[in-house]
């Protein structure tokens, strides 16, 4: 006797599933970059960014989009995640200029350019923690200002006065360096 054997049918993907796919690819590189400078650890920001996407999509259900977007709401659960890794090392963050200065030597770029980035690193290195924050988020992870202010707990209006004034510090370092 011949017996055929089937595949329980796979149900399709709800909304909420769509949505949440697509929150994941457009923002993961984002979140590895804004943790990678946080922790200044490859391994460690992978081990974060994957921990970021499994407590959301956990607790999407409690995703408000009146207290703002997807994106900012992701980026504050990656904050709590590198915190906690921080917390658990028990050591004190510094964000690198670039989380791609972690594995590379630039050895391409000519003097002029070098001379910038270093110039560049160095002020960056002497901004308190939060203004080194607010770097993170708004270059490194690409966030608006409004995205900016919902992951540091402070309005999109406050958010771009203190980007202003912290680029200014970096520009006038720079500067008075040359």
């Amino acid at each position: 006797m011949e017996q055929a054997l089937a595949a329980p049918a796979m149900e399709a993907p709800s909304d909420g599933d769509l949505a949440f796919e697509a929150l994941y690819r457009s923002s993961r590189d984002d979140v590895y970059a804004y943790v990678a400078g946080l922790l200044r650890d490859r391994a460690a920001a992978e081990e974060v960014t994957a921990v970021t996407f499994e407590r959301a999509y956990r607790k999407r259900a409690r995703f408000d989009p009146r207290r703002g977007n997807g994106r900012a709401w992701v980026f504050g659960i990656a904050r709590n995640a590198a915190l906690d890794e921080l917390r658990r090392r028990k050591r004190h963050a510094e964000l690198a200029v670039d989380p791609a200065d972690l594995d590379e030597p630039h050895a391409h770029e000519d003097a002029e350019r070098r001379e910038t980035r270093l110039l560049l690193a160095g002020a960056l290195a002497e901004l308190a923690p939060r203004e080194r924050e607010l770097v993170a988020l708004k270059f490194f992870a690409g966030l608006s200002n409004a995205e900016v202010g919902a992951v540091v707990g402070i309005s999109e209006s406050n958010a771009g006065t203190r980007l202003h004034r912290v680029i200014e510090k970096l520009r006038e370092a720079c500067d008075g360096a040359l």
